[in-house]
C-alpha cells in the first residue's frame, strides 16, 4: 500500500513572502533569525534532508547529496492563518482573508454571545493570551465572567478557569460563539483556552480546542478518504479540518507525544495518509517569543523526524513543511506571512531542488499524484523529483 506522511512544524516558516509587509511581517523569517539569535543551529538530520540547501541557515549546512528533495513554497491563500495554511496544503485555497477584529468584536457579537451562554464577558480586547489571564483572571474566578480576547488573527478565544468552568462547558460555550461567528463575522477559528492555578501563577491547560470553519470544498483529506484509503489525522489536525476527512484522529497539544503518536500509526499499517500537526512552535515558543523553547523544540523535532524516517518502509513518502511562520525574534507575538520549507523524502532518492512552489497546494497535487487520484484543484505536483 502507498503511503504518505506529512508532518507539519506549525509557525516553523523560512522568509518573508513578497507581500508580507502588508501584514507587518516585513523581515520576519522564523528559522534564520532564530538561528542568527542562537548563534547557529544544530539540527543534524534536517540538515542530512537538505534544509540548508533551501536558504542559509546559521549552523545548518548546505549538503551535496540530501536525502530528500528540498525547496520552499509561497501561501497563495490571503492572511497567515493556521486554518487556511493547513487548508491550502491540503489543495484548498481562499480567495478572501478571514476577517479580523483589532478592536474587538462588535457589540451585537458580544451581546448575543452573552445572551446565549447566560453570563457576561470580560475582555473583547486583541491580547497575549498568557498576559490577558494575568489581567483579568482574578476578576474572572470572583465575578464568574468568561475572557474574551482576539489577536492580529482571525480568531475569538474565550478563557475559563477550570475551578469557575469546567472544560465542557467552556467548549459548549465555544461552540455557541462558532454558531454566531458566521458571514462578515466567521473568523478561522474559535479557541477554547482553559487555565488552571492561582493568582499570580496562572498557566494555560493542554485542554485547548479549536472549532474551526469547514472547508469550503473537498480537501486532499476526504478526497483520499472518499477513495477508500484510511486517513489519520494527528496533533490539531482534527480541529483544524472541522472534523472532517479521516477515519482516526489522535489529538494532542505536544510534539513529543505527536512524533511518538506517528510511529504508532506507520506501525499499524492501516493509513494511506498520515497528517500530523506540531503547534508547541506556535503556541508555546512562537507567540511567547521565546527563542530558547523553539530552539530547543527543533533539537527534539529533529531527533524525532530521524526516528520517523528509520520507521518507513521502502516506498513511503515523507513530507516536513509548515503552515506559516512565527518569528520568535521579532517584537511581534503574532503569525507571520512566510514562505514554509519543503523537504520530501523517499528513502534511497537523491533530493533535487523544488525551487520556489508557487502554492502550499502543490504539497495536495504530488500526493493526489502519487496516490492516482483526481480532484484538486489547484497546484502544480512535484512527484517526479519525490520518487527518482
Amino acid at each position: 500500500m502507498k503511503r504518505a506522511i506529512v508532518l507539519i512544524m506549525d509557525g516553523v516558516g523560512i522568509g518573508a513572502l513578497p507581500d508580507a509587509a502588508d501584514y507587518g511581517d516585513e523581515g520576519s523569517n522564523t528559522l534564520v533569525n532564530l538561528a542568527k539569535d542562537c548563534h547557529g543551529l544544530k539540527l543534524p538530520v534536517l540538515e542530512k534532508l537538505g534544509m540548508g540547501n533551501i536558504t542559509d541557515i546559521e549552523g545548518i549546512m548546505r549538503v551535496g547529496e540530501p536525502s530528500a528533495s528540498y525547496g520552499k513554497m509561497a501561501e497563495k491563500s490571503p492572511g497567515k492563518d493556521s486554518t487556511s495554511g493547513h487548508w491550502e496544503l491540503c489543495g484548498v485555497i481562499l480567495e478572501q482573508a478571514f476577517p479580523t477584529f483589532p478592536r474587538g468584536f462588535p457589540p451585537e457579537i458580544i451581546t448575543e454571545f452573552e445572551s446565549r451562554i447566560g453570563h457576561k464577558t470580560l475582555g473583547n480586547i486583541p491580547a497575549s493570551g498568557t498576559e490577558i489571564i494575568k489581567r483579568l483572571g482574578e476578576t474572572h474566578i470572583k465575578d464568574k465572567k468568561p475572557i474574551i480576547y482576539t489577536s492580529a488573527d482571525s480568531v475569538f478565544q474565550v478563557a475559563c478557569h477550570t475551578d469557575v468552568f469546567s472544560n465542557e462547558e467552556l467548549y459548549s460555550f465555544c461552540k455557541i460563539a462558532r454558531t454566531i461567528l458566521q458571514g462578515e463575522y466567521g473568523v478561522a477559528r474559535v479557541i477554547a483556552r482553559p487555565f488552571a492555578g492561582t493568582p499570580p501563577d496562572f498557566y494555560r491547560t493542554k485542554d485547548r480546542r479549536d472549532f474551526s470553519q469547514a472547508p469550503p470544498e473537498p480537501t486532499l483529506l476526504d478526497i483520499v478518504q472518499k477513495n477508500g484509503m484510511g486517513v489519520t489525522a494527528i496533533g490539531k489536525v482534527d480541529d483544524l479540518f472541522n472534523h472532517r476527512g479521516f477515519d482516526k484522529s489522535y489529538h494532542s497539544v505536544n510534539d513529543q507525544e505527536c512524533i511518538d503518536l506517528v510511529l504508532e500509526v506507520m506501525e499499524k499499517k492501516n493509513a494511506a495518509l498520515i497528517v500530523a500537526n506540531f503547534v508547541q512552535f506556535d503556541m508555546d515558543w512562537g507567540h511567547r517569543n521565546d527563542v530558547e523553547g523553539f530552539k530547543n523544540g527543533l533539537i527534539e523535532m529533529d531527533e524525532g523526524i530521524g526516528r520517523i524516517i528509520t520507521k518507513a518502509r521502502d516506498g513511503d513518502l515523507i513530507f516536513i513543511t509548515a503552515d506559516h511562520g512565527n518569528d520568535p525574534t521579532t517584537p511581534s507575538t503574532d503569525h507571520s506571512r512566510e514562505h514554509v520549507p519543503i523537504l520530501a523524502y523517499r528513502n534511497g532518492i537523491i533530493g533535487k531542488d523544488l525551487g520556489i512552489r508557487k502554492t502550499f497546494a502543490d504539497l495536495a497535487k504530488t500526493i493526489a499524484r502519487y496516490f492516482g487520484i483526481e480532484g484538486i484543484r489547484h497546484g502544480e505536483d512535484f512527484l517526479e523529483s519525490c520518487i527518482s
